[in-house]
Protein backbone atom coordinates (compact mmCIF):
# COMPACT_ATOMS: atom_id res chain seq x y z
CA UNK A 1 0.00 0.00 0.00
CA UNK A 2 1.45 3.64 -0.84
CA UNK A 3 2.25 5.96 1.44
CA UNK A 4 -0.70 8.41 0.49
CA UNK A 5 -3.47 5.48 -0.03
CA UNK A 6 -2.04 4.52 4.03
CA UNK A 7 -2.81 8.13 4.71
CA UNK A 8 -6.05 8.30 3.13
CA UNK A 9 -7.16 5.01 4.94
CA UNK A 10 -6.02 5.90 8.32
CA UNK A 11 -7.68 9.42 7.78
CA UNK A 12 -11.04 7.90 6.85
CA UNK A 13 -10.68 6.35 10.30
CA UNK A 14 -11.46 9.19 12.48
CA UNK A 15 -13.49 12.50 12.07
CA UNK A 16 -11.99 15.49 13.23
CA UNK A 17 -14.20 18.20 14.77
CA UNK A 18 -15.72 20.51 13.36
CA UNK A 19 -16.15 18.97 10.33
CA UNK A 20 -17.48 22.41 8.41
CA UNK A 21 -15.27 24.99 9.92
CA UNK A 22 -16.52 28.32 10.08
CA UNK A 23 -19.85 29.98 10.01
CA UNK A 24 -22.33 26.34 9.78
CA UNK A 25 -24.79 25.92 12.19
CA UNK A 26 -27.68 24.10 13.32
CA UNK A 27 -26.99 21.41 11.45
CA UNK A 28 -29.39 18.78 9.84
CA UNK A 29 -27.75 15.72 9.16
CA UNK A 30 -29.62 13.03 6.29
CA UNK A 31 -28.31 9.43 4.84
CA UNK A 32 -30.01 8.65 1.65
CA UNK A 33 -28.62 4.97 0.65
CA UNK A 34 -24.58 5.69 0.48
CA UNK A 35 -24.72 9.72 0.51
CA UNK A 36 -24.70 11.95 3.70
CA UNK A 37 -26.09 15.27 3.26
CA UNK A 38 -25.51 18.40 5.74
CA UNK A 39 -28.13 21.37 6.09
CA UNK A 40 -26.88 24.43 7.86
CA UNK A 41 -28.69 27.68 8.40
CA UNK A 42 -27.50 30.79 6.36
CA UNK A 43 -30.17 34.11 7.82
CA UNK A 44 -29.06 36.95 5.69
CA UNK A 45 -27.09 35.47 2.63
CA UNK A 46 -27.61 33.75 -0.46
CA UNK A 47 -27.58 30.93 -0.96
CA UNK A 48 -30.06 29.73 1.47
CA UNK A 49 -29.56 26.54 3.33
CA UNK A 50 -25.69 25.43 2.68
CA UNK A 51 -25.79 21.70 1.97
CA UNK A 52 -22.43 19.89 2.12
CA UNK A 53 -22.26 16.12 0.88
CA UNK A 54 -19.99 12.84 2.51
CA UNK A 55 -19.85 9.09 1.69
CA UNK A 56 -17.43 8.35 4.75
CA UNK A 57 -18.61 11.11 7.37
CA UNK A 58 -14.89 12.03 7.57
CA UNK A 59 -14.20 14.17 3.88
CA UNK A 60 -17.51 17.10 2.87
CA UNK A 61 -18.00 19.32 0.08
CA UNK A 62 -19.73 21.91 -0.72
CA UNK A 63 -22.67 21.66 -2.79
CA UNK A 64 -23.84 25.14 -2.59
CA UNK A 65 -27.19 26.09 -1.25
CA UNK A 66 -30.75 25.43 -2.55
CA UNK A 67 -32.13 28.67 -2.01
CA UNK A 68 -30.59 30.31 -4.88
CA UNK A 69 -33.32 32.68 -5.80
CA UNK A 70 -36.09 34.79 -4.86
CA UNK A 71 -38.61 32.50 -5.84
CA UNK A 72 -37.29 30.24 -3.06
CA UNK A 73 -37.00 33.31 -0.27
CA UNK A 74 -36.71 37.20 -0.67
CA UNK A 75 -34.06 38.70 1.70
CA UNK A 76 -34.19 42.24 0.49
CA UNK A 77 -34.71 44.26 3.61
CA UNK A 78 -33.61 40.99 6.10
CA UNK A 79 -31.79 42.60 9.16
CA UNK A 80 -28.70 40.99 10.77
CA UNK A 81 -29.23 37.03 11.93
CA UNK A 82 -32.51 36.98 10.55
CA UNK A 83 -34.02 35.59 7.71
CA UNK A 84 -33.14 31.48 7.41
CA UNK A 85 -33.03 29.65 10.47
CA UNK A 86 -32.54 25.94 11.07
CA UNK A 87 -33.34 24.20 8.31
CA UNK A 88 -34.43 20.39 8.48
CA UNK A 89 -33.57 18.37 5.14
CA UNK A 90 -35.59 14.61 5.02
CA UNK A 91 -36.01 12.03 2.54
CA UNK A 92 -39.42 10.13 1.48
CA UNK A 93 -41.47 8.55 -1.35
CA UNK A 94 -38.02 9.58 -3.45
CA UNK A 95 -38.49 13.27 -2.84
CA UNK A 96 -35.87 15.07 -0.56
CA UNK A 97 -37.98 17.82 1.53
CA UNK A 98 -36.19 20.75 2.49
CA UNK A 99 -38.31 23.11 5.51
CA UNK A 100 -36.67 26.44 6.59
CA UNK A 101 -37.81 29.36 8.91
CA UNK A 102 -37.78 32.86 7.65
CA UNK A 103 -37.60 34.62 10.71
CA UNK A 104 -37.98 38.45 10.33
CA UNK A 105 -37.94 39.72 13.71
CA UNK A 106 -36.60 39.18 17.71
CA UNK A 107 -37.56 42.24 19.42
CA UNK A 108 -39.97 42.87 21.98
CA UNK A 109 -41.02 38.85 22.51
CA UNK A 110 -42.00 38.44 18.74
CA UNK A 111 -40.36 36.81 15.99
CA UNK A 112 -42.39 36.66 12.65
CA UNK A 113 -41.30 33.17 12.01
CA UNK A 114 -42.65 32.09 8.65
CA UNK A 115 -41.90 28.48 7.64
CA UNK A 116 -41.86 27.17 4.14
CA UNK A 117 -41.12 23.11 2.98
CA UNK A 118 -40.04 22.79 -0.76
CA UNK A 119 -39.14 19.10 -2.68
CA UNK A 120 -37.09 17.90 -4.92
CA UNK A 121 -36.26 14.64 -6.53
CA UNK A 122 -32.18 15.21 -6.84
CA UNK A 123 -30.50 17.16 -3.95
CA UNK A 124 -29.38 19.20 -6.39
CA UNK A 125 -32.86 20.44 -7.55
CA UNK A 126 -35.07 21.60 -9.25
CA UNK A 127 -36.80 22.54 -5.98
CA UNK A 128 -40.44 23.31 -6.16
CA UNK A 129 -42.26 26.41 -5.38
CA UNK A 130 -42.25 26.63 -1.71
CA UNK A 131 -45.57 25.42 0.43
CA UNK A 132 -46.27 28.19 2.86
CA UNK A 133 -46.33 26.83 6.40
CA UNK A 134 -47.38 27.95 9.50
CA UNK A 135 -45.62 30.63 11.61
CA UNK A 136 -46.10 29.20 15.03
CA UNK A 137 -42.76 29.29 15.79
CA UNK A 138 -39.33 28.71 14.42
CA UNK A 139 -37.21 25.62 13.66
CA UNK A 140 -39.48 23.64 12.20
CA UNK A 141 -38.46 20.10 11.07
CA UNK A 142 -40.67 17.08 9.16
CA UNK A 143 -41.08 13.36 11.14
CA UNK A 144 -42.46 11.08 8.75
CA UNK A 145 -43.92 8.06 10.49
CA UNK A 146 -43.73 4.15 9.98
CA UNK A 147 -47.64 4.51 9.12
CA UNK A 148 -46.86 6.75 5.78
CA UNK A 149 -47.94 10.09 7.90
CA UNK A 150 -46.16 12.97 7.77
CA UNK A 151 -45.38 15.66 11.16
CA UNK A 152 -44.51 19.41 11.26
CA UNK A 153 -42.85 19.85 14.45
CA UNK A 154 -41.80 23.32 15.68
CA UNK A 155 -40.81 25.06 19.07
CA UNK A 156 -43.77 27.17 19.39
CA UNK A 157 -43.74 30.97 20.27
CA UNK A 158 -45.47 32.99 22.83
CA UNK A 159 -45.82 36.62 22.33
CA UNK A 160 -47.53 37.35 25.51
CA UNK A 161 -45.61 39.62 28.31
CA UNK A 162 -45.09 37.42 31.00
CA UNK A 163 -44.96 34.32 29.59
CA UNK A 164 -42.29 31.69 28.23
CA UNK A 165 -41.47 32.45 25.23
CA UNK A 166 -40.71 29.04 24.18
CA UNK A 167 -43.77 27.64 25.10
CA UNK A 168 -42.78 24.06 24.21
CA UNK A 169 -42.30 21.41 20.82
CA UNK A 170 -45.45 21.37 18.82
CA UNK A 171 -46.79 18.96 16.07
CA UNK A 172 -49.35 19.00 13.69
CA UNK A 173 -49.73 16.66 10.37
CA UNK A 174 -48.96 17.46 7.04
CA UNK A 175 -50.62 15.92 4.30
CA UNK A 176 -47.96 15.52 1.52
CA UNK A 177 -50.82 14.75 -1.46
CA UNK A 178 -52.40 17.70 -0.78
CA UNK A 179 -49.63 19.89 0.11
CA UNK A 180 -51.00 21.71 3.33
CA UNK A 181 -51.29 21.08 7.07
CA UNK A 182 -54.32 18.97 8.42
CA UNK A 183 -55.96 19.17 11.84
CA UNK A 184 -54.78 20.86 14.95
CA UNK A 185 -51.41 21.14 16.14
CA UNK A 186 -50.48 20.56 19.73
CA UNK A 187 -47.90 20.84 22.24
CA UNK A 188 -46.19 17.23 23.12
CA UNK A 189 -42.93 18.77 25.15
CA UNK A 190 -42.76 21.53 27.54
CA UNK A 191 -38.78 20.86 27.97
CA UNK A 192 -36.28 20.66 30.93
CA UNK A 193 -35.72 23.17 33.74
CA UNK A 194 -32.77 24.22 31.14
CA UNK A 195 -35.55 26.07 28.97
CA UNK A 196 -35.21 27.79 25.84
CA UNK A 197 -36.55 24.30 24.12
CA UNK A 198 -36.42 24.58 20.35
CA UNK A 199 -34.61 22.65 17.46
CA UNK A 200 -36.82 19.21 17.25
CA UNK A 201 -36.08 16.41 15.78
CA UNK A 202 -38.02 13.08 15.86
CA UNK A 203 -37.37 9.65 15.31
CA UNK A 204 -39.18 5.88 15.95
CA UNK A 205 -37.02 3.32 17.07
CA UNK A 206 -37.52 -0.59 19.27
CA UNK A 207 -41.64 1.09 19.75
CA UNK A 208 -40.53 4.18 21.28
CA UNK A 209 -40.98 7.68 19.71
CA UNK A 210 -37.41 9.71 20.71
CA UNK A 211 -37.93 13.41 20.76
CA UNK A 212 -34.33 15.20 20.47
CA UNK A 213 -34.67 18.96 21.32
CA UNK A 214 -31.90 21.28 21.68
CA UNK A 215 -32.11 23.28 25.05
CA UNK A 216 -30.27 26.26 27.24
CA UNK A 217 -30.10 28.74 24.80
CA UNK A 218 -27.35 28.61 21.37
CA UNK A 219 -24.64 30.16 23.72
CA UNK A 220 -22.48 28.62 26.60
CA UNK A 221 -25.24 26.82 28.33
CA UNK A 222 -26.62 24.91 24.87
CA UNK A 223 -27.46 20.77 25.34
CA UNK A 224 -28.82 18.86 23.18
CA UNK A 225 -32.12 17.30 25.26
CA UNK A 226 -33.27 13.59 24.56
CA UNK A 227 -37.54 12.31 25.56
CA UNK A 228 -39.23 9.86 24.82
CA UNK A 229 -42.64 8.61 24.36
CA UNK A 230 -45.14 5.32 23.62
CA UNK A 231 -47.62 7.23 22.14
CA UNK A 232 -46.38 10.30 19.05
CA UNK A 233 -48.80 13.14 21.21
CA UNK A 234 -46.88 12.19 24.36
CA UNK A 235 -46.33 12.13 27.30
CA UNK A 236 -42.76 12.49 26.67
CA UNK A 237 -40.37 11.42 29.73
CA UNK A 238 -37.11 13.49 29.37
CA UNK A 239 -33.63 11.36 29.86
CA UNK A 240 -33.05 11.34 33.61
CA UNK A 241 -29.54 11.03 33.37
CA UNK A 242 -29.79 14.73 31.63
CA UNK A 243 -28.88 15.75 28.29
CA UNK A 244 -27.14 13.73 25.71
CA UNK A 245 -24.62 16.82 24.71
CA UNK A 246 -23.55 20.18 26.42
CA UNK A 247 -20.36 21.76 27.10
CA UNK A 248 -22.32 23.64 29.69
CA UNK A 249 -19.59 23.97 32.81
CA UNK A 250 -16.39 22.71 31.02
CA UNK A 251 -14.69 26.08 29.98
CA UNK A 252 -11.44 23.84 29.25
CA UNK A 253 -13.06 22.06 26.40
CA UNK A 254 -11.82 22.92 22.61
CA UNK A 255 -15.59 22.65 21.44
CA UNK A 256 -17.79 24.88 23.57
CA UNK A 257 -22.01 25.95 22.66
CA UNK A 258 -22.54 22.38 21.78
CA UNK A 259 -26.37 21.33 21.02
CA UNK A 260 -29.06 21.56 18.35
CA UNK A 261 -28.30 18.08 17.35
CA UNK A 262 -29.85 15.81 14.70
CA UNK A 263 -29.16 12.00 14.05
CA UNK A 264 -28.67 9.74 11.68
CA UNK A 265 -28.03 6.22 11.45
CA UNK A 266 -25.36 4.48 8.99
CA UNK A 267 -25.43 1.52 6.82
CA UNK A 268 -24.74 -1.10 9.23
CA UNK A 269 -26.30 0.51 12.17
CA UNK A 270 -24.06 2.83 13.82
CA UNK A 271 -25.45 6.09 15.14
CA UNK A 272 -23.81 9.81 14.74
CA UNK A 273 -25.22 13.61 16.11
CA UNK A 274 -24.30 16.42 13.80
CA UNK A 275 -24.61 19.27 16.35
CA UNK A 276 -23.28 22.84 16.26
CA UNK A 277 -20.45 24.08 18.57
CA UNK A 278 -17.84 26.78 18.44
CA UNK A 279 -14.14 27.32 18.90
CA UNK A 280 -13.42 30.48 21.36
CA UNK A 281 -10.54 32.12 21.07
CA UNK A 282 -9.57 31.83 24.99
CA UNK A 283 -11.86 30.32 27.49
CA UNK A 284 -15.56 31.73 27.09
CA UNK A 285 -14.19 34.39 25.13
CA UNK A 286 -15.41 35.40 21.37
CA UNK A 287 -15.90 33.03 18.59
CA UNK A 288 -15.02 35.21 15.51
CA UNK A 289 -15.29 31.76 13.60
CA UNK A 290 -19.25 31.80 14.35
CA UNK A 291 -21.40 28.43 14.90
CA UNK A 292 -19.79 25.57 13.12
CA UNK A 293 -20.86 21.88 12.68
CA UNK A 294 -19.52 18.29 14.49
CA UNK A 295 -19.97 15.02 15.06
CA UNK A 296 -20.36 12.69 17.90
CA UNK A 297 -20.63 8.71 17.82
CA UNK A 298 -23.59 7.78 19.93
CA UNK A 299 -24.11 4.28 21.61
CA UNK A 300 -27.59 3.24 21.33
CA UNK A 301 -27.77 -0.13 22.40
CA UNK A 302 -31.45 -1.43 21.88
CA UNK A 303 -34.84 -0.34 24.50
CA UNK A 304 -32.27 2.16 26.08
CA UNK A 305 -31.04 5.56 25.86
CA UNK A 306 -28.69 7.23 23.43
CA UNK A 307 -25.14 7.98 24.71
CA UNK A 308 -22.13 9.96 23.81
CA UNK A 309 -19.09 8.96 26.04
CA UNK A 310 -19.00 11.38 28.87
CA UNK A 311 -21.92 13.76 27.63
CA UNK A 312 -19.59 15.88 26.10
CA UNK A 313 -18.30 16.90 22.39
CA UNK A 314 -14.63 15.48 21.67
CA UNK A 315 -12.04 16.91 19.04
CA UNK A 316 -11.87 13.37 17.34
CA UNK A 317 -13.95 10.54 16.94
CA UNK A 318 -14.03 7.37 15.47
CA UNK A 319 -15.90 6.92 12.12
CA UNK A 320 -17.76 4.83 10.68
CA UNK A 321 -16.63 1.70 8.71
CA UNK A 322 -17.10 2.94 5.22
CA UNK A 323 -14.69 2.63 2.28
CA UNK A 324 -12.96 6.28 2.51
CA UNK A 325 -14.03 8.86 -0.16
CA UNK A 326 -11.93 11.96 -0.15
CA UNK A 327 -12.81 15.00 -2.89
CA UNK A 328 -10.44 16.90 -4.50
CA UNK A 329 -9.20 19.59 -2.79
CA UNK A 330 -10.83 23.07 -3.50
CA UNK A 331 -8.35 25.28 -5.28
CA UNK A 332 -6.93 27.87 -3.54
CA UNK A 333 -7.27 30.61 -6.03
CA UNK A 334 -10.99 31.40 -8.04
CA UNK A 335 -9.93 32.37 -11.70
CA UNK A 336 -13.79 33.22 -11.91
CA UNK A 337 -13.51 31.05 -14.98
CA UNK A 338 -16.70 29.72 -14.94
CA UNK A 339 -20.24 30.92 -15.73
CA UNK A 340 -21.33 31.43 -11.86
CA UNK A 341 -19.96 31.84 -9.02
CA UNK A 342 -18.36 28.29 -7.22
CA UNK A 343 -19.66 27.11 -3.69
CA UNK A 344 -17.64 28.95 -1.63
CA UNK A 345 -19.12 32.32 -1.91
CA UNK A 346 -22.36 33.72 -0.80
CA UNK A 347 -23.77 37.00 -1.34
CA UNK A 348 -25.74 39.51 0.95
CA UNK A 349 -29.23 39.78 0.88
CA UNK A 350 -29.72 39.30 -2.72
CA UNK A 351 -28.19 36.55 -5.21
CA UNK A 352 -26.41 36.80 -7.68
CA UNK A 353 -27.71 38.16 -10.90
CA UNK A 354 -26.70 40.04 -14.18
CA UNK A 355 -28.30 43.08 -12.74
CA UNK A 356 -25.27 43.27 -10.51
CA UNK A 357 -22.78 40.44 -10.92
CA UNK A 358 -20.74 39.52 -14.01
CA UNK A 359 -18.91 36.59 -15.02
CA UNK A 360 -18.93 36.78 -18.93
CA UNK A 361 -18.33 40.69 -19.88
CA UNK A 362 -14.76 40.30 -19.09
CA UNK A 363 -13.36 36.56 -18.69
CA UNK A 364 -11.62 35.57 -16.09
CA UNK A 365 -12.91 38.50 -13.65
CA UNK A 366 -15.42 39.03 -11.37
CA UNK A 367 -17.23 41.86 -12.14
CA UNK A 368 -18.83 43.79 -9.21
CA UNK A 369 -21.79 46.33 -10.21
CA UNK A 370 -21.50 49.18 -7.09
CA UNK A 371 -24.47 48.22 -4.24
CA UNK A 372 -25.58 50.22 -1.21
CA UNK A 373 -23.75 51.12 2.07
CA UNK A 374 -23.22 49.33 4.82
CA UNK A 375 -26.41 49.48 6.45
CA UNK A 376 -28.67 49.35 3.37
CA UNK A 377 -30.84 45.94 3.02
CA UNK A 378 -31.87 45.88 -0.32
CA UNK A 379 -28.96 45.86 -2.81
CA UNK A 380 -25.61 45.37 -1.09
CA UNK A 381 -22.67 44.31 -3.63
CA UNK A 382 -20.99 42.25 -1.35
CA UNK A 383 -19.59 38.47 -2.41
CA UNK A 384 -17.68 36.37 0.50
CA UNK A 385 -16.93 33.51 1.87
CA UNK A 386 -17.18 32.31 5.40
CA UNK A 387 -13.58 32.30 7.31
CA UNK A 388 -12.70 29.05 8.53
CA UNK A 389 -9.58 29.06 10.75
CA UNK A 390 -8.22 31.40 13.41
CA UNK A 391 -5.09 32.25 10.78
CA UNK A 392 -6.20 32.61 7.03
CA UNK A 393 -6.30 35.41 4.50
CA UNK A 394 -7.92 36.44 1.30
CA UNK A 395 -6.21 38.14 -1.55
CA UNK A 396 -7.51 39.74 -4.66
CA UNK A 397 -6.52 42.29 -7.60
CA UNK A 398 -8.66 44.79 -8.34
CA UNK A 399 -9.28 47.59 -11.54
CA UNK A 400 -11.36 50.60 -9.92
CA UNK A 401 -12.31 53.83 -11.87
CA UNK A 402 -13.72 55.60 -8.92
CA UNK A 403 -15.64 58.95 -9.82
CA UNK A 404 -15.97 60.64 -6.52
CA UNK A 405 -15.91 59.56 -2.89
CA UNK A 406 -19.02 58.24 -3.24
CA UNK A 407 -17.58 55.03 -4.58
CA UNK A 408 -15.79 52.14 -2.84
CA UNK A 409 -14.18 49.07 -4.28
CA UNK A 410 -11.83 46.66 -2.22
CA UNK A 411 -11.81 43.82 0.43
CA UNK A 412 -13.34 43.45 3.89
CA UNK A 413 -13.34 41.32 6.98
CA UNK A 414 -17.14 41.51 7.56
CA UNK A 415 -19.50 39.90 10.21
CA UNK A 416 -22.81 42.42 9.72
CA UNK A 417 -23.47 45.85 9.27
CA UNK A 418 -22.79 47.55 12.03
CA UNK A 419 -19.50 45.67 12.85
CA UNK A 420 -16.45 45.40 9.75
CA UNK A 421 -13.17 46.70 8.50
CA UNK A 422 -12.64 47.31 4.87
CA UNK A 423 -9.78 48.55 2.94
CA UNK A 424 -11.03 49.99 0.06
CA UNK A 425 -10.32 52.77 -3.30
CA UNK A 426 -11.56 55.67 -3.67
CA UNK A 427 -11.81 59.46 -5.13
CA UNK A 428 -10.34 62.10 -2.50
CA UNK A 429 -11.41 65.19 -3.13
CA UNK A 430 -8.17 66.37 -4.76
CA UNK A 431 -9.07 63.44 -7.55
CA UNK A 432 -6.62 61.49 -6.23
CA UNK A 433 -6.89 57.49 -6.66
CA UNK A 434 -6.48 56.65 -3.16
CA UNK A 435 -6.49 53.33 -0.58
CA UNK A 436 -8.52 54.22 2.39
CA UNK A 437 -8.97 52.29 5.62
CA UNK A 438 -12.39 52.35 7.39
CA UNK A 439 -13.77 50.06 10.23
CA UNK A 440 -17.29 49.83 12.25
CA UNK A 441 -17.59 48.78 15.55
CA UNK A 442 -21.41 48.22 16.43
CA UNK A 443 -22.23 51.16 14.21
CA UNK A 444 -19.47 53.16 15.08
CA UNK A 445 -17.12 54.30 12.45
CA UNK A 446 -13.03 54.98 12.91
CA UNK A 447 -11.04 56.35 10.06
CA UNK A 448 -7.47 55.72 9.66
CA UNK A 449 -6.86 59.28 7.54
CA UNK A 450 -2.84 58.78 8.34
CA UNK A 451 -2.89 55.49 6.96
CA UNK A 452 -4.33 56.69 3.70
CA UNK A 453 -2.12 55.60 0.20
CA UNK A 454 -1.87 57.55 -3.07
CA UNK A 455 -2.10 54.47 -5.99
CA UNK A 456 -1.20 56.92 -8.39
CA UNK A 457 -1.59 56.06 -11.59
CA UNK A 458 -1.66 52.27 -11.03
CA UNK A 459 -4.86 50.27 -12.55
CA UNK A 460 -4.44 47.00 -10.86
CA UNK A 461 -4.29 47.29 -7.48
CA UNK A 462 -3.47 43.62 -5.17
CA UNK A 463 -5.20 43.84 -1.81
CA UNK A 464 -5.18 41.64 0.88
CA UNK A 465 -6.78 41.03 4.10
CA UNK A 466 -5.55 38.64 7.13
CA UNK A 467 -7.18 37.51 10.08
CA UNK A 468 -4.08 36.13 12.48
CA UNK A 469 -5.71 34.97 15.58
CA UNK A 470 -7.72 38.35 17.20
CA UNK A 471 -5.94 40.62 15.18
CA UNK A 472 -6.57 41.57 11.57
CA UNK A 473 -3.89 43.11 8.91
CA UNK A 474 -4.56 44.33 5.63
CA UNK A 475 -1.75 44.91 2.59
CA UNK A 476 -1.60 46.36 -0.73
CA UNK A 477 0.47 46.23 -3.78
CA UNK A 478 0.77 48.87 -6.39
CA UNK A 479 3.23 46.09 -8.43
CA UNK A 480 6.00 46.33 -6.54
CA UNK A 481 5.32 44.02 -3.92
CA UNK A 482 3.08 43.87 -1.08
CA UNK A 483 2.90 46.40 1.98
CA UNK A 484 1.23 45.97 5.16
CA UNK A 485 -0.51 48.72 6.40
CA UNK A 486 0.55 49.30 10.05
CA UNK A 487 -2.34 48.56 11.59
CA UNK A 488 -4.36 46.07 13.99
CA UNK A 489 -7.64 45.90 14.02
CA UNK A 490 -9.56 44.42 16.51
CA UNK A 491 -10.73 40.62 14.91
CA UNK A 492 -13.05 40.07 17.86
CA UNK A 493 -15.68 42.78 16.94
CA UNK A 494 -16.29 40.38 13.94
CA UNK A 495 -18.03 37.66 16.45
CA UNK A 496 -21.14 36.43 17.51
CA UNK A 497 -20.52 37.92 21.23
CA UNK A 498 -20.11 41.42 20.02
CA UNK A 499 -22.90 41.42 18.11
CA UNK A 500 -25.48 40.58 20.31
CA UNK A 501 -26.76 43.49 22.44
CA UNK A 502 -29.61 43.36 24.67
CA UNK A 503 -30.95 46.67 26.00
CA UNK A 504 -33.12 46.38 29.29
CA UNK A 505 -33.30 42.83 29.06
CA UNK A 506 -34.83 43.03 25.08
CA UNK A 507 -32.24 42.02 22.38
CA UNK A 508 -31.46 44.65 20.23
CA UNK A 509 -29.38 42.95 18.19
CA UNK A 510 -28.39 39.15 17.93
CA UNK A 511 -25.64 37.63 16.62
CA UNK A 512 -25.95 34.05 14.82
CA UNK A 513 -23.51 34.22 11.83
CA UNK A 514 -19.60 34.10 11.86
CA UNK A 515 -17.35 36.27 10.29
CA UNK A 516 -16.71 36.59 6.10
CA UNK A 517 -13.80 37.74 4.02
CA UNK A 518 -14.78 39.55 0.61
CA UNK A 519 -14.73 42.03 -2.20
CA UNK A 520 -17.41 45.19 -1.79
CA UNK A 521 -18.28 47.79 -4.09
CA UNK A 522 -20.35 50.43 -2.91
CA UNK A 523 -21.90 53.24 -5.23
CA UNK A 524 -23.34 55.23 -2.77
CA UNK A 525 -24.61 57.67 -5.62
CA UNK A 526 -26.10 55.33 -7.89
CA UNK A 527 -23.70 56.21 -10.91
CA UNK A 528 -23.83 52.55 -12.10
CA UNK A 529 -19.60 52.26 -10.86
CA UNK A 530 -18.44 48.62 -11.13
CA UNK A 531 -15.24 47.22 -10.02
CA UNK A 532 -13.10 43.75 -12.36
CA UNK A 533 -11.31 41.50 -9.60
CA UNK A 534 -9.05 39.38 -11.16
CA UNK A 535 -8.71 36.44 -9.21
CA UNK A 536 -9.07 35.78 -5.55
CA UNK A 537 -6.96 33.39 -3.52
CA UNK A 538 -8.06 31.92 -0.22
CA UNK A 539 -5.52 30.26 2.28
CA UNK A 540 -5.48 28.69 5.68
CA UNK A 541 -2.54 28.82 7.77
Amino acid sequence: MSTEIADVATTARSIRNPVLTGFHPDPSILRVGDDYYLATSTFEWYPGVRVHHSRDLVHWRALGGVITDRRLLDLRGCGDSNGVWAPDLTYHDGLFHLVYSDVASFASGYWDPQNYLVTAPDIGGPWSDPVKLHAHGFDAALFHDTDGSSWLLSMSADWRPGRDRFGGIEIQRYDRDRRRLVGEARIIFHGTAAGLTEGPHLYRRDGWYWLVTAEGGTSWEHQVTVARSRNLFGPYLADPAGPLLTSAGRPELRLQKAGHGCLVRTQHGDWYLAHLAARPYAPLGHCVLGRETALQRVDWPTGQWPRIPGGVPADTIGAPDLPAHPWPDEPATDHFDAHRLSACWSTLRRPPGPDWLDLTSRPSHLRLHGGQSPVGRQTPSLVARRVGAERCALETAVEFTPVDHRHLAGITAYYNMTNWHHLYLTRADDGRVVLELLSCDRGRRTAYPELTVDVGDTARVGLRARFDGPVVRFAYDLGDGWRELPVELDATILSDEHAALVVDGEPAAWGFTGAFLGLWVQDLGGDGVYADFDHATYRED
